[in-house]
């Protein structure tokens, strides 16, 4: 995201500035409305991922301008059968603001939220920025200062979750909140392609899945970030956290309740949602 509000889109761009602008609006309303809205694709299409990204730019740099912080990206769209879903062929990605972290002691109202959904990913924290570099195997390994188990509450402005590839993009991603477990580990005592991920709802369990179903490797998922954020201008930089995609299906929530992810070699992560 290199370009501000304003200025001329991508030249791969199909949807006009008006339209993109106008798809932007849109989501801004429902998200300051806490009222979700129509698709955005009317306006930008449904596979036009340059449009897109200039509609989640634009919003981005809203919430900059209104006093946000950045300190990370998610990555969505990591799973094959989600990809065959939505007709595309590449993960998606979008930003991570300070206000988005919810802390694990700490209750989250399900009034933060419009139609949230949680899922279990491993998150890197960066130690070195990868701005320089082929941003190969090793250099991306060598960036990760510690791995750690989190929940990911996705959230969509649209209504009923009616989203194509353009939609979730324009929409940062379905981002919604974070949370980070306590127990950090290096990745030369983890192995994420290997972990084994349980996620319960109470004690129910509600997703399984592997390292391995996050694009066959959650660092790979991260590599594939590292080159696309630099390709859009915006590197990824030593402190950020990096959610790097399901591990397993997501569950949906939607009554008080708390979510507690395993995942093998990094302990357990918990989201505690509550009724006003």
């Amino acid at each position: 995201m290199s370009t501000p509000p304003g200025t001329s889109l991508p030249p791969t761009a199909r949807a006009s500035a008006e339209a993109v602008a106008d798809a932007a609006e849109r989501l801004r309303t429902a998200a300051a409305t806490s009222t979700p809205c129509t698709p955005v694709r009317d306006l930008i299409g449904t596979d036009d991922a340059a449009a897109a990204y200039a509609v989640q730019e634009r919003i981005v740099a809203d919430r900059i301008a209104a006093g946000a912080s950045v300190v990370g990206r998610k990555i969505g769209l990591t799973s094959p059968a989600v990809q065959q879903q939505l007709g595309v062929d590449q993960p998606d990605f979008g930003v991570l603001f300070d206000d988005m972290r919810c802390q694990e002691a700490g209750p989250i109202p399900l009034s933060r939220l419009l139609q949230p959904k949680v899922e279990a990913e491993i998150a890197f924290v960066l130690g070195r920025d990868l701005v320089d570099g082929p941003l190969d195997d090793a250099q991306i390994r060598a960036a990760v200062d510690y791995a750690v188990a989190a929940l990911e509450i996705v959230d969509s402005r649209i209504a009923g979750w009616d989203i194509t590839f353009g939609d979730t993009v324009a929409d940062n991603g379905s981002s919604g909140l974070f949370v980070l477990g306590a127990d950090r580990r290096t990745l030369d005592s983890v192995d994420p392609v290997a972990a084994q991920m349980q996620m319960f709802i109470g004690d129910t369990e509600v997703s399984t899945g592997t390292g391995a179903a996050c694009l066959g490797d959650p660092l790979r998922a991260l590599a594939w970030l590292a080159r696309t954020a630099r390709e859009f201008g915006r590197p990824l930089l030593a402190g950020q956290v990096i959610l790097s995609g399901a591990l397993g299906p997501m569950a949906v929530i939607d009554t008080a309740g708390t979510v507690r992810a395993d995942i093998t070699g990094l302990g357990s992560v918990t989201a505690t949602f509550t009724q006003e």
